[in-house]
C-alpha cells in the first residue's frame, strides 16, 4: 500500500502531496487553517462556547438532548424493574397533580357564595339540610384598579395686625411633587430588570391600567427618585458581600452612552456582579480591568472568589479562587470536538471531569463522605495536571493557527490556575461552578438586549441600583414593590433607607428544663 498523508481532515495518497508544486502546497494549507476555523465558529453551541443555551438551533439542541440521554436497557432483575415501574408511576401522578391547577385560597380570604338546591334534580322532591363538605369552586379576578387622589388646600390668610398674608404648609408626610411613593416605586419596579419596561411602554401601561397621563420627563425623574431612594442600602449590601467567605463574580458586556459627557472615549461598559446568599450586587463600569474587580470585590478580601479565567481576577491569590468547572467543561468539548490529537486529550480530560461530578454529586448528596471524595480526587487530579503538562509542552509558533495549536494554547491558560480548580474539594459549602453569578446576570443581559444599555452614568446607576435591590429581595422572598415605597418615603422624610440586607428569622425560644418538684422525688 501507498504511504498516505491526512491534509484537512482528508487522506490523500503522499506521492500525489509530493508531486503538487510547493506553492500550491502552501495555498491549500491556508485554505484549510481558514476553513476548520470556519467550521469550528458555526458549530458553536451553549456547550462548547460561552454562548446561551437560547442561542442554540432546533438540530443542535436535538443532536445535544440525544446524545446526552444514554439509551434505556433492559433490567434484568424482575424485581427492579418492578421497583422503576412503581417510582415512574408515583412521578407520573405528581405531575398529573401538579397540572390540575393552582391550590385552593383560604376561605378567610374569599367571598363565599352558597349555591343550594331547592329541589332533587331526579325527582324533584324538595330538597333540605346542609352540606358540610361542599363542592368549592373559587374564581380569582383582578378588581377595577382607582387611583387615589388626595388634594391639599393650602389656605392663605391676611394677619388684621400687620396686614401680611400667612399659607398654611404641607406635613412632612406629603411629597411635595405630584406623585406618591408608592406610584414612584411602581415605575421604579416597572424600570427593573425583571420587568424592563421603556419610558414610553411605563407610559402606556399606566394609562393602560390607571388611566393616568404621565409624561416621558416624569418618568425619568420618577427613576432618579429611585435611584436616590436606595443608594445607601446598596452601599451597604457591597460591604456586606465584601466581608463574606466567598462570593461568585461575573460580568457581561453593557452599553453606556456618552449623551451625559461621561463616556467621551465611548468605551464599552461592563455589568459586573457578586453574589452570595440572599445578597446580589451589581455594578456598572467602563472597563472590565483588575481595577474594577479590586475596586467592587476589594482589596482586602479574604475569601474566596468563584469566577471564570479572565485576567481580571489574577491579582488574588490562587488559594483564594475556585475556578469554573462549567467553563472548563466548554473549553475541554470544543478541544474534543477538533480532529487529530486534540480530540484525544479532549475525550481524556473530559472523561475525568465527568468522573470528578459523578463523585461531587454523591457528596452532595450525602452518600459519599468528604473524605473519600478528597482521596478520590488526589488520583484523579494528578491523571488530569500530567495531561496539562503533557500537551503544553508541544511546540506550536506563537502565530501557529492550526487547530493542534489552538488546544495547546488553551490548556496552557488552564495549567497557570490548575491548583485553583480544586479549591471546593478542600473547602465544605463551595460549588465547583459559578453558575450562580451566570444566572444572576441573566435579567442584565435581557436588559441590555431590549434596551441597548443605558444613556448617561446616572442611567447606568439606576441599572445597577434597581437590579441590586429587586435581585436581592426575589431572593429574601421580600417585596419589592413594598420596600422600594419604603425607601422613597424614608428618603423624603430624611430617616434611613430600609436595608437590603437579609432579615434573621426570630429564634424560637428554649423551652426550660423541667426540673423536679419535692414532692415528685422518691426517697428509699
Amino acid at each position: 500500500m501507498s504511504e498516505s498523508i491526512v491534509i484537512a481532515g482528508i487522506e490523500i495518497p503522499k506521492a500525489d502531496w509530493d508531486a503538487t508544486p510547493a506553492s500550491v502546497q502552501a495555498l491549500v494549507l491556508v485554505l484549510s487553517e481558514r476553513l476548520m476555523h470556519i467550521e469550528e465558529q458555526l458549530s458553536q453551541n451553549s456547550s462548547n462556547s460561552s454562548l446561551p443555551p437560547s442561542s442554540d438551533t432546533l438540530s443542535k439542541a436535538k443532536s445535544k438532548s440525544t446524545s446526552e440521554t444514554p439509551p434505556k436497557e433492559k433490567a434484568s432483575d424482575p424485581k427492579e424493574s418492578n421497583r422503576k415501574d412503581k417510582k415512574q408511576s408515583r412521578q407520573n401522578d405528581t405531575k398529573s397533580e401538579k397540572a390540575k391547577g393552582f391550590g385552593f385560597y383560604p376561605v378567610e380570604e374569599c367571598n363565599i357564595h352558597h349555591h343550594i338546591p331547592s329541589s332533587c334534580v331526579h325527582c324533584g322532591e324538595v330538597l333540605s339540610g346542609v352540606d358540610a363538605s361542599p363542592h368549592r369552586h373559587q374564581v380569582v379576578d383582578i378588581p377595577p384598579l382607582q387611583l387615589s387622589v388626595e388634594e391639599h388646600q393650602l389656605h392663605q390668610l391676611t394677619c388684621e395686625c400687620c396686614g401680611k398674608t400667612s399659607r398654611g404648609v404641607l406635613p412632612p408626610e406629603v411629597p411635595t411633587t405630584s406623585y406618591g411613593d408608592r406610584l414612584v416605586g411602581f415605575v421604579g419596579l416597572l424600570s427593573s430588570g425583571e420587568h424592563r419596561q421603556s419610558h414610553s411602554m411605563a407610559q402606556s401601561l399606566l394609562q393602560v391600567l390607571f388611566n393616568l397621563e404621565v409624561s416621558r420627563s416624569s418618568i425619568n425623574r420618577m427613576r432618579t427618585q429611585v435611584s436616590e431612594a436606595v443608594s445607601d442600602p446598596v452601599e451597604e449590601a457591597i460591604g456586606y458581600v465584601q466581608r463574606q467567605a466567598s462570593v461568585h463574580s461575573d460580568e457581561t458586556g453593557f452599553p453606556q452612552r456618552n449623551r451625559d459627557g461621561q463616556n467621551p472615549e465611548n468605551r464599552k461598559g461592563w455589568l459586573w456582579i457578586l453574589c452570595v446568599p440572599m445578597v446580589m450586587v451589581f455594578h456598572v463600569a467602563l472597563h472590565r480591568s483588575q481595577q474594577v474587580s479590586k475596586e467592587l470585590i476589594g482589596e482586602g478580601f479574604k475569601g474566596i472568589v468563584h469566577s471564570d479565567r479572565y485576567s481580571a481576577y489574577n491579582w488574588l491569590p490562587v488559594e483564594q479562587r475556585q475556578v469554573c468547572w462549567a467553563h472548563l467543561k466548554r473549553d475541554l468539548t470544543k478541544i474534543a470536538e477538533r480532529s487529530g490529537v486534540s480530540k484525544e486529550y479532549g475525550e481524556a480530560l473530559l472523561a475525568r471531569q465527568a468522573r470528578l461530578f459523578r463523585w461531587w454529586h454523591r457528596v452532595r448528596d450525602g452518600t459519599m463522605r468528604r473524605e473519600q471524595f478528597i482521596d478520590a480526587v488526589e488520583h484523579l487530579r494528578r491523571g488530569f495536571k500530567a495531561t496539562l503538562e503533557e500537551v503544553s509542552a508541544f511546540d506550536v509558533g506563537t502565530k501557529e493557527k492550526t487547530p493542534l495549536a489552538k488546544s495547546v494554547r488553551t490548556l496552557r491558560e488552564i495549567l497557570k490556575v490548575e491548583s485553583a480548580l480544586w479549591t471546593f474539594v478542600y473547602t465544605p459549602e463551595l460549588e465547583p461552578t459559578n453558575n450562580t453569578a451566570e444566572r444572576g446576570l441573566r435579567p442584565g443581559v435581557i436588559w441590555r438586549r431590549t434596551t441597548q444599555g443605558s444613556q448617561s452614568k446616572k442611567g447606568s446607576e439606576f441599572v445597577e441600583r434597581i437590579l441590586t435591590v429587586t435581585s436581592s429581595l426575589k431572593l429574601q422572598g421580600r417585596n419589592s414593590w413594598d420596600y422600594l415605597s419604603e425607601a422613597i418615603r424614608a428618603k423624603r422624610l430624611g430617616l434611613p433607607a430600609p436595608s437590603l440586607l437579609p432579615i434573621p428569622k426570630p429564634q424560637e425560644p428554649l423551652m426550660p428544663l423541667a426540673l423536679p418538684q419535692a414532692s415528685d422525688l422518691v426517697t428509699t
